[in-house]
């Protein structure tokens, strides 16, 4: 897990962490922070090892630690986020040791995130997908009733 300990220590990441953090600083709504990226990367490893796919946990952290981390330039440019996300990757997980093919497929999962075709596929993708999908707890969120997600897409339930 040192390249995954690297991407935490990497000034890039920590600086679109921070804003991410300044942009949603009055979000009454999900956030995109440490413990949404971590909840989602733990949700994926389960589904990992549920489905037996047997995708590292290197590239699992990986993919989950960044496949956020432009959220703040959907916020200031209007840019989707998993687009952003997916360019600022690459250069993060190159310093941090990853090789081009994990980036590559990193990259991939990341850009397709919010695709809901996605959530079918049995890879890094698929699993990112999921993951992200349920770790939102909308059944005790105190903003449910402003959200603007479609109540059928809301959980309502523990997905996991």
């Amino acid at each position: 897990m040192e390249r995954v300990n690297r991407i935490l220590r990497h000034e890039a990441f920590r600086r679109h962490m921070r804003e991410n953090e300044a942009a949603e600083k009055e979000r009454i709504f999900c956030r995109h922070d440490m413990a949404h990226f971590l909840d989602v990367a733990r949700i994926a490893m389960i589904l990992n090892l549920q489905q037996g796919l047997g995708i590292s946990r290197d590239i699992i952290y990986g993919a989950a630690l960044l496949h956020d981390i432009g959220r703040h330039e959907q916020y200031r440019t209007g840019t989707p986020h998993e687009l952003a996300s997916a360019r600022i990757a690459p250069d993060i997980l190159a310093d941090c040791g990853y090789g081009q093919d994990e980036i590559r497929e990193i990259g991939e999962a990341i850009a397709l995130h919010r695709d809901g075709e996605t959530g079918l596929r049995q890879d890094l993708a698929g699993i990112l997908h999921r993951a992200d999908k349920a770790s939102r707890a909308c059944f005790a969120c105190r903003a449910s009733g402003q959200c603007n997600w479609k109540e059928d897409r809301k959980n309502q339930k523990i997905l996991l």
